[in-house]
């Protein structure tokens, strides 16, 4: 199908040229000999340039470029050399702006320079020159246009396909971010009751008083942790909304709370910390402090929080361990490192860890600072500036320059003496001409006032007439204006506030146009060398009414529909992608729910029990249920971590890893769905494959076809020389956006290739016989 796109127009335009070379075309002057080799060879040129229009557009250009001079050369009055509008237009509709301003100073400069040789200096070369400056400017922002529509389908596209994934996802995000939470508030407070009794315990002979102390901060820390625990759930809902609240003032009481834990540590913050990296820093400094309480007891600590070139960064660092914390491995979920990480990537940053010359500690975190971001509306006048295109100002200097070509060419029949006469009254036409097309630039943005001012200055030529002497048949060019009018009323129907109160349009601009006519007509004394009475500007004004009125209904019913097309189309991706946030929503509510249950049978029963020991003064329950409230904590988080990566089951065994050979089933399951999925190749491609290639083919399938595309696909596999070969065709959602970032990624650690079509075909190679080599465990930090 692509092909045949690719090749249909270019081989009908060198059909419809080929044509015109026929002998029966009854063409004067039809070359022969040399010269019909010439234009052959330019239609074979310019064929074969067509063809590469999609994938090498400049290329292209450049050939069609090619074809037109050899053709011109070759056959002056009847190449017709369009390939190069159809090769422009592709320019425009895929390369940025600047390059395609470069094409049109390119083609009109060659077309110049051919017309200038072959035309000689003549009048006719002026105005010659002006039609192909018109044509070329009105190309190019038609093909400006639709790749500012493309770009707009794109981007929905692409939002469509992150709404998709976060979908997909969102149940084991909530699952990452209740294990986050459980971390830090349960680990944090649970770890501190724990050496804070095994203290009081080893301690009690020499230091009775200790124990006191220790009890009532377990009965204090347990009955905050019940809190906090309690209210987890609730709090999940709003964890992911930034909080602009000053965040300086909670650090600073948190590293006081570990300070009053007996150990010396040390805090210099600003005093405006806000936003997502206020809270990470928050939870990182906690989870630190944590694991520097767990791990060196008794030693200093420090928090550092700097700003710098708009960043923001994190140190915390502890001395090194003044003894050795007994019993302090087993206190650990070993989700410390990972946990702190995970904070800082998801405001944008990143987190190291590792041990000091010293023997202690850092952990340092670069993020950026979101209270010193500039306001959001503060490069608004920049934003729009770097968004003007060129489809408005091509289009509107192409309704400048084309009456005035055509008024221009209209002169090339006078005698030179007819020209220099009226002269001075033509550059007046001509300056009428471009300034009723003037406003055409604002089109878009202020519809209404575009169709008023178009029509206001539709009057300037009967008062131009009036005051000037204008000769009757230089008067006749201002006839040419009314292309503007047409253009006028097409933005109002197109961009208009609502459609239904765009009909005042063409019913304004019939009489409007009919009258300015009319009256220049009246002034002039004359209609097509007749002389005109009262009557006969009455009979005139009529006869263009309704000759006008048509036509400006049909522009205005043009207008109307290519605005309802792009109002459905984005009412569509408005709906689809509000569908699938209310399912990501959906799924982590029920993610949310099953794991608050959890949560009530795992920890809190425990952190009761804790609660209540220390009320009854009893240190050595009180550590034991500290510690199984901690252990039931770890398993939980170890159940989450594993549900999370999509592996275990409540018995905590591994489910079975998806193969080629499910791809069957995968199809077959969206058929049952109501979408159109073909699989090809599937028995021989899947013969004696390694594990990792099959689970990494059925992961890419999955997500090619899971980007949420509703129409058919196809899947086709083939295994050639070791490499299999994966092409999966309709599925334009998966060649962009996040859906293609992770495609590539996957393939790329298969050690494969990958190819994303824009017309929405997903070609993958991947070695079929190589196994690739597990990655290595990292060793866990102590510290972890």
């Amino acid at each position: 199908m692509e092909t045949i796109r690719n090749w249909l127009l270019p081989l009908l335009l060198a059909a419809g040229q080929g044509a015109l070379l026929w002998p029966g075309a009854g063409l004067d002057g039809a070359p022969g000999g040399p010269a019909l080799f010439g234009v052959l060879g330019a239609l074979a040129l310019e064929t074969a340039a067509l063809g590469r229009r999609r994938t090498a557009p400049l290329r292209a250009l450049a050939g069609t470029l090619g074809a037109v001079v050899l053709g011109g050369l070759a056959w002056p009055d009847g190449y017709l050399g369009f390939g190069s509008l159809v090769a422009l237009y592709s320019v425009a509709v895929r390369c940025p702006v600047p390059v395609t301003v470069r094409a049109v100073a390119a083609v009109v400069g060659v077309e110049w320079v051919l017309a200038a040789v072959q035309e000689g200096p003549r009048v006719a070369l002026l105005s010659d020159m002006a039609i192909t400056l018109g044509v070329y400017l009105l190309c190019a922002g038609l093909g400006e246009a639709r790749r500012q529509r493309l770009a707009g389908r794109l981007s929905a596209a692409r939002r469509l396909a992150g709404a998709e994934h976060a979908r997909r996802l969102a149940g084991d995000h909530e699952r990452r971010r209740l294990a986050r939470e459980l971390h830090d508030v349960s680990a944090h407070h649970l770890t501190s009751v724990v050496v804070t009794v095994d203290a009081a315990h080893r301690l009690q002979d020499s230091r009775p008083d200790l124990v006191a102390e220790a009890l009532s901060f377990a009965e204090r820390t347990g009955t905050e942790t019940l809190t906090a625990l309690q209210r987890l759930v609730g709090l999940l809902r709003d964890t992911d909304r930034p909080d602009h609240r000053p965040m300086s003032g909670r650090i600073e009481e948190l590293v006081a709370g570990f300070g009053r834990l007996g150990r010396p540590v040390t805090a210099r913050l600003p005093d405006d910390l806000a936003g997502p990296s206020a809270e990470a820093i928050h939870g990182i400094v906690r989870e630190a402090l944590t694991n520097a309480l767990r791990y060196a007891p008794g030693a200093a600590a420090r928090v550092l929080v700097r700003r710098a070139d708009g960043l923001l960064e994190l140190t915390v660092e502890n001395a090194p361990p003044r003894a050795a914390a007994p019993g302090a491995g087993g206190l650990g979920a070993g989700r410390g490192l990972a946990g702190m990480r995970e904070r800082a990537a998801a405001a944008g940053g990143e987190l190291t860890a590792g041990p000091t010359r010293e023997g202690g500690w850092r952990v340092r975190a670069t993020l950026p600072d979101g209270a010193g971001a500039p306001p959001s509306g503060q490069g608004w006048r920049r934003d729009v500036l770097r968004e003007q295109r060129l489809a408005d100002p091509a289009l509107a200097l192409a309704a400048m320059i084309l009456p005035v070509s055509f008024a221009l060419a209209l002169t090339e029949e006078w005698s030179a003496a007819a020209r220099r006469a009226t002269l001075p009254a033509l550059l007046v036409v001509c300056g009428l001409l471009v300034l009723h097309a003037l406003p055409l630039l604002w089109r878009r943005r202020a519809p209404w006032a575009v169709l008023g001012a178009v029509l206001a200055t539709a009057w300037l030529g009967p008062v131009a007439v009036t005051a000037w002497p204008v000769p009757s048949q230089v008067a006749e060019f201002l006839v040419a204006g009314t292309l503007v009018e047409a253009l006028a009323v097409y933005a109002a129907a197109g961009y208009g506030r609502g459609p239904g109160r765009t009909w005042p349009a063409p019913v304004a601009a019939t009489p409007g146009v009919a009258c300015a006519v009319t009256a220049t007509a009246w002034a002039d004394g004359s209609v097509a060398g007749e002389p005109t009475g009262p009557g006969g500007a009455v009979l005139l004004a009529f006869t263009l009414s309704v000759l006008l009125g048509p036509v400006f209904a049909a522009v205005w019913g043009c207008g109307l529909f290519v605005r309802r097309r792009r109002l459905r189309a984005l009412a569509y991706d408005d709906f689809a992608f509000a569908s699938s946030m209310w399912q990501a929503d959906q799924a982590a509510e029920a993610e949310r729910q099953r794991l608050a249950a959890t949560l009530r049978d795992a920890v809190l029963e425990h952190t009761r029990a804790l609660v209540a020991a220390a009320r009854r003064g009893d240190l050595a329950e009180v550590a034991d249920t500290a510690r199984a409230a901690l252990a039931a904590m770890r398993e939980m988080l170890r159940g989450l971590g594993d549900s999370a990566d999509g592996g275990a089951g409540p018995a905590g065994r591994l489910a079975p890893s998806p193969t080629v050979a499910d791809l069957d089933a995968l199809c077959a399951a969206l058929r049952s769905g109501g979408r159109d999925v073909r699989l090809r190749g599937l028995p021989e491609a899947a013969r004696e494959l390694p594990p990792s290639v099959q689970v990494s083919v059925y992961r890419i399938v999955e997500a090619a076809l899971g980007a949420g595309d509703p129409g058919p696909a196809r899947v086709t596999l083939r295994r050639r020389r070791g490499t299999l070969r994966i092409t999966v065709t309709g599925v334009r959602l998966a060649v962009a956006g996040p859906v293609a970032e992770r495609l590539r990624v996957q393939v790329a650690a298969g050690e494969g290739r990958i190819l994303c079509e824009p017309t929405g075909t997903l070609r993958v190679s991947l070695p079929a016989g190589v196994v690739p080599a597990p990655a290595q465990e990292v060793s866990p930090s102590p510290y972890a």
